[in-house]
C-alpha cells in the first residue's frame, strides 16, 4: 500500500541568489522538480506548501542576536562559503517552516512521510554563525519544535558526505535527540570524530561514523543495513528526521565518496524499514544537479513503496 507521502516545497526557494559558480544555486531544486514531474512521480505525492518560520521558532535553537545579524545582513559573503542576498533571511525562513510544516502534518495524520525539498540547506548552522552555505539549521529547529509538540524521543539520521556540526552541537547535552552521522573524515567542517559522544546529560547520544575519502556503496551499506537499524532499535524514537544530503554520490563534485545511485537507495530503503515510526527528510547537500535530482527520485519512490 502506498504511504501518503508529502513533497514540501515553494518557488520562494529560488530567491535565495549566490554568485555564478556557487554550488549552493537555485538550479538545485530546478531540476528536481523538472525531474519529479517528467518521470510522472509528482502526481503521486501530496504536495504542501511551507509557512515562514516565525521568530520564537527560530529562536528554539538559535540566538536572538545571530537571527537579527541575518535579517540586516548586506548581500554579501557572511563567511567564506556562504552568501547572503537580500531575499535569503525570508527563503531560511520558508526553509525552516517547510520542516514544521512536515511536523504539524505528521502530528494531524495528514501523512506519515514528508520529504522537504528546501535551500539554504542547514546542518553546518551553528547557534550563532552561518556556515557552510547554511543560514539556520532547518532540521534542528524541526526536531526542537517536534520535542515542544510531545515528541519524546527524536532520531537525526545525518547522511550528508559533510558532517553536521551545527545539529551535533545544538544538541549534544540533551539526549531526547539522537544524532547519528556517516560523513568523509578528516574532511569539512572537521568535526565528527567518533570519540564525540555527546557531553553532559547528552553524553551517549551522538554516533559519528568517519569514512575515509574513496569509500563507497560497501562502506554505506555496512553503516546503514548493519549499524544504523541497531542504533535506531536501541533509541526507540517516535520520530526520524534525516538529513538528507546526497553528496555522498559518487558524481558529486563536492566529496571524495562513491557510493553508486543504487547504493543511494539502498541506503534509502535500509533507513525506511529499520522502523516504522514517521519520517521527515530534509534536503542538505547534493551539488550535481541532474544527480541530485535522480537521488531525490528514488527517495520518494522508497517512501512511497
Amino acid at each position: 500500500m502506498n504511504k501518503h507521502v508529502a513533497f514540501i516545497y515553494d518557488d520562494i526557494f529560488l530567491k535565495h541568489e549566490t554568485p555564478e559558480g556557487h554550488p549552493e544555486a537555485k538550479e538545485r531544486l530546478i531540476a528536481i522538480v523538472n525531474h519529479l514531474k517528467s518521470e510522472g512521480i509528482w502526481d503521486k505525492l501530496i504536495h504542501v506548501k511551507p509557512r515562514k518560520a516565525t521568530e520564537d521558532n527560530l529562536l528554539l535553537v538559535h540566538e536572538f542576536d545571530y537571527i537579527e545579524k541575518i535579517k540586516n545582513f548586506p548581500p554579501g559573503y557572511i563567511d567564506p562559503d556562504t552568501y547572503i542576498c537580500e531575499h535569503t533571511y525570508e527563503v531560511a525562513c520558508y526553509a525552516v517552516g517547510a520542516v514544521l510544516e512536515a511536523v504539524d502534518g505528521i502530528i494531524n495524520k495528514k501523512f506519515d512521510r514528508a520529504f522537504c525539498a528546501v535551500r539554504p540547506p542547514g546542518h553546518h548552522a551553528e547557534i550563532d554563525s552561518a556556515m557552510g552555505f547554511c543560514i539556520f539549521n532547518n532540521i534542528s529547529v524541526g526536531a526542537a519544535y517536534a520535542k515542544k509538540k510531545g515528541f519524546r524521543k527524536i532520531f537525526i539520521a545525518d547522511i550528508d558526505a559533510h558532517h553536521g556540526n551545527g545539529t551535533q552541537h545544538i544538541f549534544e547535552d540533551d539526549c531526547s535527540v539522537f544524532y547519528f552521522s556517516s560523513h568523509q573524515f578528516p574532511f569539512y567542517p572537521g568535526t565528527g570524530r567518533e570519540l564525540e559522544r555527546g557531553k553532559d546529560a547528552g553524553e551517549g547520544c551522538t554516533y559519528n561514523i568517519q569514512l575515509r575519502a574513496g569509500s563507497g556503496t560497501k562502506e554505506y551499506l555496512m553503516v546503514f543495513q548493519d549499524i544504523l537499524p541497531q542504533k535506531i532499535r536501541e533509541v526507540k524514537p517516535d520520530l526520524i528526521l534525516v538529513s538528507a544530503g546526497y553528496d555522498m554520490h559518487q558524481d558529486d563534485p563536492q566529496s571524495y565518496i562513491n557510493v553508486t545511485t543504487e547504493g543511494v537507495r539502498s541506503v534509502i530503503r535500509s533507513i525506511l524499514l529499520a522502523s516504522y515510526v514517521p519520517k521527515i527528510f530534509v534536503l542538505e547537500g547534493g551539488y550535481n544537479p541532474p544527480v541530485l535530482a535522480e537521488c531525490v527520485r528514488i527517495t520518494l519512490e522508497e517512501m512511497l513503496d
